[in-house]
């Protein structure tokens, strides 16, 4: 897997490149701001790049931004932002436009090689990844969501399990159910969420945005509203 870093702090970018290189994965470009790694990933693109939050200039928003104008110019290039705080405004417009090959993990999850490792498999294959920490923030307050209260104790688990990503194996083997459990669950939580039938994986990507949508009411923009404290 080939990577590139972008964060403005050359202690935790470089040593971030050293966790990486070290367990396999080739880092294939460093940058401390926006422009510079994007001028990277135009000459080669990555599989991943993993972004800071906060970078210059303004030290706020950046790394959503860059991710923005990456999957606009770079739709291949999965994205991965590291951030110090949970924010779930952030993860909502981040993962606003339903498409997969897209993480947003806490900076505290890197110290897990294990876990990093997993979630960028999971992100260049196209999946989304959401720290767990958001997920459980979503969970505290979806209950306010009328459409999500339908859901049993189970199916909200299973839901959790497929905002970080994971396919159904995946679920069955981290909630320790049988494969045909999980794909009954899964129907009922695209039956009571209203998802239509389709040929592919997009009713995931609709649920969980469903998910997070109701958690937090109108989705605001960013730009419009403080960065979080």
């Amino acid at each position: 897997m080939r990577v590139a870093i972008a964060d403005d702090s050359a202690l935790f970018r470089e040593g971030l490149a050293m966790l990486l290189t070290a367990a396999g994965v080739r880092v294939i470009a460093q940058a401390a701001e926006p422009d510079k790694i994007l001028a990277h990933i135009a000459d080669e693109p990555p599989d991943v790049v993993i972004l800071d939050m906060r970078m210059p200039p303004t030290f706020t928003n950046e790394g959503l931004v860059t991710a923005e104008r990456i999957r606009s110019l770079h739709p291949g290039v999965g994205v991965l932002v590291l951030s110090t705080y949970a924010d779930i405004r952030y993860a909502v417009r981040l993962l606003g436009d339903g498409r997969g090959g897209t993480g947003y993990l806490l900076k505290d999850r890197v110290e897990d090689v294990g876990n990093l490792l997993d979630g960028l498999r999971r992100i260049a294959e196209g999946r989304l990844v959401v720290d767990e920490e958001i997920v459980a923030g979503l969970l505290a307050h979806r209950r306010k969501a009328e459409a999500l209260d339908r859901l049993t104790e189970r199916e909200r688990a299973v839901l959790r399990e497929m905002a970080e990503g994971r396919s159904n194996a995946g679920i069955a083997l981290r909630l320790h159910l049988a494969a045909k459990t999980v794909e009954n669950h899964v129907a009922s939580v695209f039956t009571k969420l209203e998802m239509p039938v389709s040929g592919d994986d997009n009713r995931r990507v609709l649920a969980v945005l469903a998910w997070l949508r109701s958690s937090g009411g109108v989705i605001p923009r960013l730009a419009e509203g403080p960065p979080p404290s």
